[in-house]
């Protein structure tokens, strides 16, 4: 997760596991039955938790939990379903009329109102707010005055929003978009209550949403508490009494604490414990296809690596990998190699097209050998992969690809991993454009489309393009795929622009992941959505 999204073309078929089982005693949580507390692992998230600023994993967890939106991702498909929307509508595919439902509040009481979208919405776009998921709003007429490429901002809200009535409001967009609506499940376009303009810096140690929970209280590096609002008034409401979030710098740790009665969910069991899990937890592991792809990206805005010949040392990088041997050794089989830049839960009318990357992807240690002498050798003479240490088992699996590199290049020392503390370090240096050589770049889809796997990575100046790469042929594809209205053609041409990405080898594909997790025997009706995260509010305790 997360990024600029926008057109959805075709929902996943992904089955999920609910699995139940007999309930115990003891466990963290304290109580039982639908006031239970559910006590979970986490990791604490990049920034405060506004909407329009989330774009990763950790944050969005909370933010599934506080917010709703005019659309909602079903749990088990992905497919965009009506929450706060009545009625989406347009004749054009460019002018949209949207009504909402009556009688939704936000905990605090106030009222949601077509205001209250198109005040986020504004907030999110505009340029001196520096929110991250600001290009989520790009196809909004005025956008560009309110976030200029370069400049100052010529206006403070976006011609294309007007409220109508307090249920009833207009969208403009710049350009045909049959498929908008469909994006509009993303938490960036959550609507906001007064308290947080009136009172910012408040809402941002508390925040007020509109979603089957609330927060009870926050100690940031420790842990967050998310309490069932009893006013929610959404067809998902919790099932217990509440979540406690728990921050682990090492998920090892929280292994042991889950398999010593101290933790309810791991929603992301560590590789060196996925040998073990089946016999310390039985049918309390779920390991179920998710819409998660690992890639290596990389720094292009070093000049090094942004060298026509430093496409034929990616490439070479590639081939030295022995992804086979390390999904099968390091992951026991819960990855699977990559041989494209999206994920198979999109199948093949979704946009997958399996074999794209091709020999590139195969492992051939000699010709990687070659290809990167070819290529000038490794910038710097030594290939350093940066990763965050606190999350995701990522140390074994860095230290699994440099020895595969070595070993392909007869040198110990060619690459070597690079650890950083925490995610939140990891991703401020990321964001920073502080990284010297590769970094590993797990991208967890937004909603099952080909254009959620492109478009945020790739696209110039896009929100989650961290390594700075552009390509005008790429940028051209996806524009031409965004305007089309004919759901098979805007997936072909999104197919030609991942073309120009395997062309040029814009990131390394590694492999994809499936979602894994672990829970004790308090709870029970533990699922995984199609995006790896735990399905919270349907959970039970006793």
């Amino acid at each position: 997760m997360r990024g600029a999204t926008h057109a959805k073309w075709a929902a996943a078929a992904v089955v999920v596991a609910l699995a139940a089982t007999a309930c115990g005693g003891g466990g963290s949580g304290g109580g039982g039955g639908a006031d239970g507390i559910v006590s979970s692992s986490w990791g604490d998230p990049q920034n405060p938790l506004e909407p329009a600023n989330t774009n990763e994993v950790q944050g969005g967890k909370v933010l599934d939990m506080l917010m709703r939106g005019l659309k909602r991702y079903d749990p088990k498909t992905g497919e965009a379903k009506d929450m706060l929307a009545d009625k989406i509508e347009t004749s054009d595919s460019e002018n949209f009329k949207i009504t909402l439902k009556d009688g939704w509040t936000f905990s605090n009481g106030e009222k949601v109102t077509a205001k209250s979208f198109v005040d986020a919405w504004n907030y999110g776009a505009n340029l001196k707010n520096n929110q991250k998921n600001a290009s989520m709003f790009a196809y909004i007429d005025g956008y560009d005055q309110i976030h200029p490429k370069s400049g100052s901002a010529s206006a403070d809200t976006m011609s294309g929003l007007k409220v109508v009535d307090d249920k009833t409001f207009t969208v403009k967009l710049n350009q045909k978009f049959s498929t908008w609506p469909d994006t509009l499940g993303y938490p960036a376009f959550a609507p906001l209550p007064r308290a947080f303009f009136d009172n910012h810096a408040a809402w941002l140690s508390k925040p007020v949403g509109n979603g089957p929970y609330t927060v009870d209280s926050y100690t940031k590096g420790s842990k967050l508490s998310m309490r069932k609002w009893a006013g929610y008034m959404g067809p998902d409401k919790a099932q217990n009494g509440g979540i406690d979030l728990k921050v682990y710098t090492d998920n090892n740790t929280a292994y042991t604490d889950l398999t010593a009665g101290n933790l309810d969910l791991v929603d992301d069991v560590p590789a060196s414990q996925l040998k073990n899990v089946k016999a310390d937890l039985g049918d309390r592991y779920i390991n179920t296809p998710a819409g998660i792809i690992q890639t290596l990206a990389f720094p292009y805005y070093d000049a090094a690596w942004n060298t026509p010949n430093a496409a034929k040392v990616r490439k070479g990088i590639s081939m030295a990998i022995n992804r086979q041997q390390i999904t099968e050794t390091i992951f026991q089989k819960t990855r699977t190699p990559a041989t494209d830049w999206t994920s198979p839960v999109l199948g093949a009318a979704g946009g997958y097209q399996a074999g794209l990357c091709g020999d590139a992807c195969s492992y051939n240690p000699a010709e990687a050998k070659k290809l990167i002498t070819e290529g000038g050798g490794i910038p710097g003479g030594q290939l350093k992969i940066s990763y965050n240490a606190d999350t995701g088992s990522h140390k074994e699996w860095v230290d699994a690809v440099c020895n595969s590199v070595n070993n392909a290049l007869g040198n110990d020392r060619a690459c070597v991993g690079g650890p950083v503390g925490t995610f939140a370090d990891f991703r401020s240096q990321i964001t920073q454009s502080k990284m010297s050589g590769p970094f590993r770049a797990g991208w967890q889809m937004d909603y099952p489309l080909i254009q959620n796997f492109l478009q945020p990575l790739y696209y110039t100046g896009a929100s989650s393009n961290d390594g700075k790469w552009t390509n005008a042929d790429f940028d051209k594809l996806v524009d031409q795929a965004n305007a089309e209205t004919d759901k098979a053609k805007a997936v072909a041409d999104f197919q030609q622009a991942e073309g120009v990405v395997r062309d040029q080898m814009a990131a390394i594909p590694l492999w994809y992941q499936n979602g894994s997790a672990g829970y004790s025997d308090r709870i029970s009706h533990v699922a995984l959505n199609p995006f790896s995260v735990p399905v919270y509010d349907q959970i039970k305790v006793g």
